[in-house]
């Protein structure tokens, strides 16, 4: 096929394809086998096999092909130009009406430090084997910036180890200062920002510690921990807003259809297994283990496949409510939103995995969340054995410490805090029922919200009980102005 033809091929083309590339060498087939990164119309990134040859091939096609080829080539020339390693460019090419293309070296057995993370990342913050992985992160970074340059989407897995080589990868990132000469401070500090931006808040702490890496590749500046807070913050407030519009819309990470008669939304990787539960979602719920049945909302545990999942369906009880609801974002839509916050924010809460708004002519009637099922017990049933001692496990108070600390750092309140909506799960608190989940822009309406969700957990237990009584104790208050 035609290169060309590639920008009518969707988000999953069938493979293998051939697609005809020519260079100084003359006509050639690229046979490519695998795709890892697709934007549709626009950008194909995959291995596959060229004159012999294992390569990573980037296809651009469409009519921003030319500027992001020139993009791409420019970054990968910069790095090679300053002896940063990068995978060797093989070949390139860029024909008018058709697209351009570029042909790297196939670096096998090699892993980005993104997967390396994810294999680590759910140990005790800055354990040896994290430090391990962001260090060697920063000093990448750190030899970067001290030859001029700098990469605009830094993160994780655009850094790839092979053996002992850890390579830069993704030119089209690319940005040059002053090629040789270390970056200036401030463009430092903003290509750091977007760095830790992306870590988990629980390694906060050591940020201080984990730039001793960075400036061992390059000491040039001074970088103050409070200025680089500052566009720490800056960045993450930036990725929440970018994240939270695309759980909305057609993307990378989720595959949404939003019409007159539905609005559907589902994680990308999902799509396969969810697409027949939204389908038959009435008979599930019906057939279910019902949690909660009629009024305004149903909720059942159900199996699909071996796969445990709970559904909410929130109902239309009559036309009084309807003309309350038809008009406003549903209620799923609002949970969906938030669930897909809190996991953003690294509050543990099920994974969101499906939603479904049924409307006529855009005016919305029943919908439909679709979450994974957390099978630990909630807090008062797990809480239970120790209400009269207030001898409850302190790994377990330490859990809860550390969900009310991050609810407050991210001003979070969640509107219904009663202990059947906060579970046991893989040694963390989890929040389920996000109906009336709030992220606050100001302190004292978030101080305000805050107290009736504190009030609200401790009604849980008897107010004379010992257990009550320490939670009293340990669990904080807030004021209406930033202490």
């Amino acid at each position: 096929m035609r290169l060309s033809e590639l920008k009518n091929a969707g988000r999953t083309p069938a493979l293998p394809m051939n697609i005809a590339l020519e260079d100084a060498a003359g006509p050639a087939e690229l046979q490519l086998l695998s795709l890892l990164r697709v934007l549709p119309g626009q950008r194909y990134v995959g291995a596959g096999i060229w004159r012999g040859r294992t390569v990573l091939a980037k296809l651009l096609v469409g009519p921003k092909a030319p500027r992001h080829f020139q993009r791409e080539r420019d970054g990968v020339q910069a790095l090679a130009k300053q002896g940063l390693p990068t995978p060797l460019l093989l070949a390139d090419g860029l024909q008018e009406g058709e697209g351009g293309w570029l042909l790297f070296e196939f670096l096998d057995q090699a892993e980005s430090l993104g997967d390396a993370w994810k294999s680590v990342e759910e140990l005790p913050p800055l354990a040896d084997e994290q430090q391990s992985v962001l260090g060697d992160a920063l000093s990448a970074v750190g030899q970067m910036h001290a030859k001029g340059l700098w990469q605009e989407d830094l993160h994780l897995d655009n850094l790839l180890r092979q053996g002992s080589t850890l390579y830069l990868i993704d030119g089209a990132g690319i940005r040059v200062e002053e090629a040789g000469k270390p970056l200036s401070r401030q463009k430092v500090l903003e290509n750091l920002g977007v760095f830790f931006a992306q870590l988990p808040k629980s390694l906060e702490p050591f940020t201080e510690e984990l730039l001793v890496y960075y400036l061992l590749s390059n000491g040039e500046h001074g970088l103050p921990v409070e200025a680089l807070q500052k566009q720490i913050d800056k960045v993450r407030s930036w990725r929440l807003r970018d994240y939270l519009i695309k759980i909305g819309r057609e993307c990378s990470l989720f595959s949404v259809q939003d019409g007159p008669f539905a609005l559907r939304a589902i994680r990308r990787e999902e799509v396969a297994g969810m697409l027949p539960v939204l389908e038959q979602a009435d008979a599930l719920v019906d057939g279910g283990h019902l949690y909660k049945t009629g009024g305004a909302a149903s909720v059942a545990k159900v199996d699909v496949a071996g796969r445990e999942l709970v559904i909410k369906r929130y109902n239309i009880k009559n036309l009084a409510h309807w003309l309350k609801r038809f008009w406003r974002p549903s209620r799923a839509w609002h949970s969906w939103r938030e669930g897909n916050r809190l996991r953003f924010l690294g509050i543990a809460t099920p994974t969101p995995l499906a939603l479904l708004e049924k409307r006529f002519m855009w005016l919305r009637l029943e919908a439909y969340l679709v979450t994974e099922f957390l099978p630990g017990p909630d807090i008062i049933e797990r809480f239970a054995p120790y209400v009269a001692s207030g001898d409850a496990p302190e790994a377990e108070l330490q859990a809860l410490d550390n969900l009310f600390a991050q609810m407050i750092g991210e001003r979070i309140s969640h509107g219904d805090l009663k202990g059947h909506n906060v579970f046991w799960h893989n040694e963390r608190w989890s929040l389920i029922d996000l109906d009336a989940m709030c992220q606050h822009s100001s302190q004292s309406s978030f101080a305000a919200a805050f107290a009736r969700d504190r009030a609200r957990f401790m009604r849980n237990w008897p107010a004379d009980s010992a257990l009550h009584q320490l939670l009293e104790q340990r669990i904080p208050t807030v004021s209406k102005t930033l202490e």
